[in-house]
């Protein structure tokens, strides 16, 4: 017993050193990109010139960095969409209701009544126009951001991709994000029990977990690894994944926000897929294994069924009724 906790948490320690040791890799991760790449363009020349091949064509400007995706991510997601959620509720609200007050009277039951409907109609109207706008464009942008991210640090420490096929990898993709938004409410329901302590480090374990998927995804599916993989690597070596994704959980669960904490969570998260691309997670680091996700890929997959069946039948069904109606008209000659 004293042997197996000692490992779970050698192995919570490990994931949180990687977690965090792996971010100091962007100081340099721009420049051994570019020495990768100049590598490979000579090795290149060098082949060209051995087949009378080389063409003085200029090489083409190379992509933004991860330091300036980064950058990007961190000023789009703080410095616009978070910036301007606090600018409104700390200053723009505030000068609102002293304006109103000042118009209809500092104590009057009428300045009142009339900031008592004026203030939640402004919030609720800079939320719709402003706010969930700006939330689903982020989701998009932070998505093809990440993306690079993980692409670029991939190339560099494992050279290329390894592709799965088209189909394969778009129902493999679609797959993978049915699992993890049920995750998530699955995530959110552990923390209604109704035992307080133990509700808020159950969801906690749950982010975790979840976070390290995250993370650790873009590495894994361009190994070729599939969702079932990725999954049971993630449950069986659940204590040091724990410890990998605690730091931006804890991050992400200070705000009482979900949309400063989605902030939060966009401006930090591209730290964490470096240091997922170059952590090195051990086999197992405890005996047994925690099962969290069976739920979650049994309501995927019934999902899926569902969705891939019911046209399938309707298919059928109007197959049945083409191949009735023919037999049941009268033959021409």
């Amino acid at each position: 017993m004293a042997d197996n906790i000692k490992d779970i948490l050698l192995g919570v320690c490990s994931g949180v050193k990687d977690a965090l040791l792996g971010t100091w890799k962007i100081m340099y991760i721009d420049q051994e990109i570019g020495e990768h790449e100049e590598k490979v363009r000579k090795k290149r020349e060098e082949m060209a010139k051995h087949k009378r091949r080389l063409t003085l064509t200029k090489p083409k400007d190379s992509e933004p960095g991860i330091r300036n995706r980064i950058l990007q991510c961190c000023a789009f997601n703080g410095g616009v969409f978070w910036l301007s959620i606090g600018l409104f509720n700390g200053v723009v609200l505030p000068m609102l209701e002293k304006l109103t007050h000042f118009m209809f009277g500092e104590s009057t039951v009428q300045s009142l009544m009339v900031w008592s409907w004026m203030g939640p109609m402004l919030s609720y109207t800079f939320s719709a126009l402003w706010v969930m706008p700006l939330f689903l464009l982020s989701k998009v942008v932070n998505s093809l951001w990440f993306q690079d991210v993980g692409d670029a640090a991939y190339r560099k420490s494992r050279g290329r991709p390894r592709m799965l096929n088209l189909s394969k990898m778009v129902a493999d993709l679609l797959f993978s994000i049915v699992i993890q938004s049920i995750f998530l409410i699955q995530a959110m329901l552990v923390g209604l029990i109704p035992l307080s302590g133990m509700a808020t480090l159950l969801s906690l374990f749950h982010l975790c977990l979840l976070y390290s998927l995250y993370a650790f995804e873009y590495k894994w599916f361009n190994m070729g690894w599939e969702v079932h993989k990725r999954i049971n690597y993630i449950e069986s070596n659940w204590a040091y994944f724990s410890g990998f994704g605690l730091p931006l959980a804890l991050l992400t669960s200070l705000p009482q926000s979900y949309i400063v904490s989605g902030c939060i969570f966009s401006m930090f998260f591209p730290l964490f897929i470096i240091s997922a691309n170059e952590a090195t997670p051990p086999r197992q680091t405890c005996e047994f294994i925690i099962r969290l996700f069976p739920l979650s890929v049994e309501i995927a997959n019934k999902i899926f069924h569902r969705t891939v069946q019911t046209p399938r039948i309707q298919t059928e069904k109007s197959d049945s009724i083409q191949q009735s109606s023919s037999s049941s008209m009268p033959s021409s000659r």
